[in-house]
């Protein structure tokens, strides 16, 4: 009858223990990080590209879209940078990633604040705004490639 509790404390802790290992370890092998970063900056890419034809006066301007484009890229641009941990070299990455850590920590806080501003300039509902907004998230995103991803 003493076993039963212990039992279920081994259970429980088993459980437990299931759940914090993705905690400890998100990425099974390296090869599953390099296909995470690269999906979510893929679709950061899809959303920042949708408001493009609007910013170059090619598609009107729908405030309501800009806003949902805007907010995606903000949860978006939350999700690679775990993906580029120690270990996780290859891909599209260029080995600065890891050997001037600081140096690519900078340009994600860099569009971090640019995203910010761009987010405010969508909130505006001004279109001049947001195109000088947007211009410099544009930039963000290039100097991270310039200086951290291969030439393709």
């Amino acid at each position: 009858m003493k076993q039963v509790p212990l039992l279920a404390a081994a259970a429980c802790f088993g459980v437990m223990s299931l759940w914090s290992a993705p905690a400890l370890s998100q990425f099974a092998k390296p090869a599953d990080a390099i296909k995470y970063r690269q999906s979510a900056l893929t679709l950061m890419g899809s959303h920042f590209g949708r408001m493009q034809p609007v910013v170059k006066g090619q598609a009107p301007y729908d405030a309501a879209q800009i806003k949902a484009n805007v907010q995606v890229l903000n949860v978006l641009a939350g999700l690679p940078w775990a993906a580029f941990g120690p270990g996780t070299e290859g891909g599209d990455a260029r080995p600065e990633v890891w050997s001037d850590a600081e140096g690519f920590r900078q340009k994600q806080e860099r569009l971090k604040d640019n995203l910010a501003k761009l987010t405010a300039a969508a909130d505006s509902g001004d279109l001049n705004t947001l195109r000088a907004a947007f211009g410099d998230v544009g930039a963000s995103c290039k100097a991270c490639h310039d200086s951290y991803r291969k030439k393709k």
